[in-house]
């Protein structure tokens, strides 16, 4: 009997322990189903049509976008589930988990970087409280770990429903915005609008990579601006890529689509270091460092006053004749980019004879100032080559403030602790001369080729100064003139009188300049510069 009751028990014991086994599996299968529900729902973002009307637009979704910046399957994503608290304005009945920005790391080349992308199918990518401190954290990650970070922006901008919160937000995006500069690589794209207090984010950055057509940059859209001011302008005339690429200068590359703009993120990124701390990968070449540029022997014109395409000396020293150009519409009298030299990522700036003559304007100023400031702040040595026939004249340049923004151009120089090799090619007149790199402003490695005219000013504007007097009392004043501007040709437009006083560290022929210059960047690489301790200098803004 004891038997029997004791046998029955164990019975009961075991099918209840079977049922909780099986309560325990499906409670365990029905989570999991839910996690499953919410990342697909998160994945998803604002359903199909919203992708179907981004895709109509020639946008890619903010995943497609990832998914193509990063390489093959690196990409973790963080915080997917992150969801907004609103609720105000019936939000909280319209709650989609990500809350409209896909955040998270992966790798380019198998380099780590960070990244955001706002999703214009939720909420039309508008920045609330949680979406704004999902970008924070991916801004907190990549500093901690000095990693670059790409932030793809296509928002509507501020979520109004969430009013100040979002604000908040978006002022804790510029705060660190603010503590990463010249700490970590900072890339914006623009692929989609990007308005009101949304610009300042790719303001503070390094780079600003903008999508012809489909991208927009404005602090107050065409309504306001009609409404406040009564003029009319379209959106493309206010912030497209254009008008940012060619007059304001707020673009650093434009491109035609998103493939592009990734493709020229990634190329980008290929050529800087990942933090201040480190120097940028080297890429070997088989490009011999020894090379001789025979082009360049005849490039610069008997005629002081013929122009000639600066570009083409850039491309025939750098490795390859790879040239990354940066801001290549804008102030073109001025060229900036990167390219490497035997191996190791330089920053080019160079006189662009073609246009203005190679005159240093404001826009040029500030373009190159910018440039080299970004170089030395990443340990990205300078490479300048110089054809400058001084500040450009004027009084619209006068009133603008001249004075300010060429000066910008040499505190960065002065500043700069990066090795700095500079080539002049042909003019270096004036102020200009001092500006650009020169041994005053410690350039580590200055040389000229024989066609350099280094002085004052040109020969024709300083004999009338000079000999003004002298021209008007000779017999023949134009024979007189045409004798002393020769005399102070062969006296000062030339390199020597510059090399005599150790100003000029060489005067090399033009084909060796590669050689030359890869030599000397090796010599220079482990260069180190002691400068007196200070908060910070007062650059003149």
């Amino acid at each position: 009997m004891w038997r029997e009751k004791n046998l029955h028990s164990h019975g009961n014991a075991h099918w209840r322990g079977f049922a909780i086994a099986c309560c325990t599996m499906a409670g365990r299968d029905n989570r999991i189903e839910d996690l499953r529900r919410r990342k697909a729902q998160a994945e998803t973002g604002g359903g199909q049509a919203r992708v179907s009307a981004q895709h109509a637009k020639g946008k890619m979704t903010a995943r497609e976008r990832i998914e193509r910046l990063l390489d093959d399957g690196s990409f973790m994503e963080v915080d997917a589930l992150v969801e907004h608290r609103c609720r105000d304005f019936d939000m909280d009945r319209n709650v989609i988990p990500g809350d409209g920005v896909v955040c998270g790391h992966g790798t380019i080349d198998g380099r780590t970087v960070y990244c955001f992308a706002q999703d214009f199918t939720v909420y039309g990518g508008s920045l609330g409280e949680m979406h704004g401190l999902k970008i924070c954290k991916i801004l907190d990650m990549a500093l901690k770990t000095g990693a670059p970070v790409i932030g793809l922006n296509d928002s509507g901008g501020a979520r109004i429903q969430e009013g100040v919160a979002s604000l908040g937000s978006y002022a804790e995006i510029f705060f660190r915005n603010v503590r990463a500069s010249g700490v970590i690589p900072q890339i914006s794209m623009i692929m989609g609008p990007c308005a009101g207090g949304a610009v300042y984010s790719p303001a503070i950055t390094d780079f600003v990579v903008m999508v012809d057509q489909t991208a927009h940059m404005f602090i107050t859209g065409p309504e306001v601006i009609k409404t406040v001011t009564n003029e009319e302008v379209t959106f493309e005339d206010l912030g497209g890529a254009s008008t940012h690429a060619t007059r304001s200068g707020v673009t650093h590359f434009t491109a035609s689509d998103d493939a592009e703009a990734i493709g020229i993120v990634r190329e980008l990124v290929g050529l800087l270091p990942s933090n201040n701390l480190e120097k940028a990968p080297v890429r070997p070449t088989l490009d011999p460092h020894d090379r001789l540029c025979d082009e360049l022997d005849t490039l610069v014109p008997e005629n002081p006053s013929h122009p000639y395409d600066i570009i083409t000396v850039i491309e025939e020293v750098l490795d390859d004749g790879a040239f990354l150009e940066v801001q290549a519409d804008f102030a073109k009298n001025i060229v900036v980019g990167f390219g490497r030299l035997g191996g190791h990522t330089v920053g080019v700036v160079a006189n662009q004879p073609k246009v203005l003559a190679g005159c240093l304007d404001i826009d040029a100023s500030v373009k190159a100032a910018r440039f080299v400031r970004f170089c030395d702040a990443f340990n990205v040595p300078l490479l300048t080559f110089v054809d400058v026939p001084g500040f450009l004249p004027g009084a619209s340049q006068e009133w603008g403030g001249i004075i300010r923004h060429g000066a910008k151009l040499l505190y960065a120089y002065a500043e700069a602790t990066v090795p700095k090799l500079t080539v002049i090619t042909r003019k270096a007149y004036g102020g200009a001369y001092d500006v650009m790199s020169s041994k005053h402003i410690r350039g580590d490695y200055n040389v000229a080729w024989p066609t350099a005219q280094l002085a004052v000013m040109g020969a024709d504007g300083a004999v009338q100064i000079i000999h003004r007097r002298r021209i008007q009392t000779a017999g023949n004043p134009e024979q007189e003139r045409e004798r002393l501007v020769d005399d102070y040709e062969e006296t000062f437009a030339n390199p020597y009188r510059a090399a005599a006083l150790g100003y000029l560290d060489d005067v090399i022929q033009p084909h060796e300049s590669r050689a030359v210059l890869c030599r000397a960047l090796g010599a220079l690489l482990d260069k180190e510069e002691i400068r007196p301790a200070r908060k910070h200098g007062n650059i003149p803004l």
